[in-house]
């Protein structure tokens, strides 16, 4: 069973990560805090009976449900809501996800590091970002699961619900795709 403090722990732990995969999958900064914050609730309160080494696995697919959640909503409350859509003015505030609001910068990388090398860096961390946004959605999610939240490909496949074959198939598709976008725009390894 997971103390209070290791659940506190890994909730701090994976909060901005969640918070970016939701983001690249609903697009919507508000909606994807609101997925993040109530997947956390709902594991706070049904799974913190869970030892530590669950805890990860067990967030994953709840955030991973809760997501699909807000895409059923959604499908419903537009299908509900298309007549009146003309109605309306176009208000979205184009609220882009701010890569840089993440970053943890250590002090002491930020005082060594030149500003020619932090806007570097920071260029190069928005063009990954873009074209991390512009990939499929299953294969975002999978790229997203095995080499940002470090699941393997087991647990990734319990996550997504697929077959561990779909997701090193995603996961190889998404990473070539990756390499040719970044190659095209002038990045090597």
């Amino acid at each position: 069973m997971a103390t209070d403090k290791e659940l506190s722990d890994f909730l701090k732990s994976v909060e901005k990560r969640a918070f970016k995969r939701t983001a690249y999958t609903v697009r919507n900064d508000d909606a994807a805090l609101d997925i993040v914050q109530d997947s956390m609730i709902r594991l706070s309160e049904k799974y913190a009976d869970r030892p530590p080494a669950e805890l990860p696995l067990v967030f994953q697919r709840i955030l991973s449900n809760a997501t699909m959640d807000w895409f059923r909503r959604q499908k419903v409350r537009n299908a509900v809501l298309v007549n009146l859509s003309e109605f309306e003015g176009a208000d979205d505030d184009g609220g882009d996800f701010d890569l840089l609001e993440l970053l943890d910068l250590s002090d002491t990388r930020s005082a060594t590091e030149s500003a020619a090398d932090s806007v570097g860096r920071l260029q190069m961390l928005e063009l990954i970002d873009g074209e991390v946004a512009r990939l499929p959605t299953r294969q975002r999610e999978a790229f997203l699961l095995r080499y940002w939240e470090e699941l393997d490909v087991a647990e990734t496949a319990a996550v997504m619900g697929c077959s561990e074959g779909s997701v090193k198939t995603h996961c190889s598709r998404a990473v070539h795709a990756l390499a040719k976008a970044l190659r095209a725009k002038g990045v090597s390894p």
